[in-house]
């Protein structure tokens, strides 16, 4: 992780349409969203209301009432891998989704509405990343950044990052700062000027029960504190907690195995 979003204040910063490439949205498919519901609410403080209903029940986090983040359930005889999926905001979900296939990678469901939210696709890169799009209706994604218990980054782990870097350009228009290192493989993804994304190339320390994917940081206040918790509410430490040049950062999992990273931006 190179980049990440600072504190935006007590009430965070607020958006409204996102930027074609913005990460928007991260959503969570799994095979108990009652439990699910309850370790992130305990460890977040998010509450949840009903969403769309078009890959099954679905319901929106919501932190101080605007929406952070989707958790649905997967049918029983879908065995998926259980993760945190960004989705990246599109003007046309159709013609962005037909660049994908142009370009290599795979769609895998949709394009489709859902309701009056939005449009929507579930895609995979051509190293078999799996990622969404987002065309905005009524609900144009993430409403708030910058506090805790919301998403701070998005980071793709792979085996290197020239040639899928290549691919998100071409889908997504974005603009590479590579990090120009012999022994660190890094491109961070820029719209506007702007860092919204990460690519990062491990080689042969990717998971082999993983492959390629992305990886969500959600900011907290504490990170010492959230991960003392994250076992006693079932979940399960990866990476100790431990300090980098953004902030100080664990990565755990929640009980059903969904990975995700903790960050506590520096003050």
């Amino acid at each position: 992780m190179t980049e990440a979003r600072g504190s935006a204040g007590p009430h965070g910063e607020t958006h409204a349409r996102h930027r074609p490439g913005t990460p928007c949205w991260v959503s969570l498919m799994v095979h108990g969203p009652a439990a699910t519901q309850e370790f992130y609410g305990a460890l977040f403080g998010w509450e949840f209301q009903p969403g769309p209903q078009q890959l099954g029940p679905y319901v929106r986090a919501l932190l101080n009432g605007r929406e952070v983040a989707g958790i649905g359930q997967l049918p029983p005889d879908r065995h998926l891998p259980i993760a945190w999926t960004p989705y990246l905001a599109s003007n046309d979900a159709d013609l962005t989704a037909d660049t994908v296939r142009l370009c290599g990678g795979t769609v895998g469901v949709g394009p489709l509405d859902a309701a009056e939210a939005g449009r929507m696709a579930i895609c995979s890169d051509p190293s078999g990343a799996v990622f969404g799009i987002w065309q905005g209706a009524e609900h144009h994604g993430t409403a708030v950044t910058g506090v805790p218990g919301t998403p701070a980054w998005n980071e793709l782990l792979t085996f290197e990052s020239v040639n899928v870097a290549k691919f998100y350009e071409t889908v997504f228009a974005y603009d590479e700062e590579p990090v120009v290192s012999p022994d660190f493989d890094y491109v961070t993804l820029h719209i506007d000027g702007r860092p919204v994304a990460g690519i990062h190339g491990v080689g042969t320390a990717l998971p082999r029960d993983r492959g390629p994917h992305w990886m969500t940081y959600f900011e907290v206040a504490d990170t010492d504190e959230t991960v003392a918790r994250i076992a006693d509410l079932g979940g399960h430490v990866l990476t100790p907690a431990h300090d980098s040049d953004h902030g100080r950062v664990a990565t755990v999992a929640d009980p059903e195995g969904a990975r995700f990273s903790l960050i506590q931006n520096p003050r």
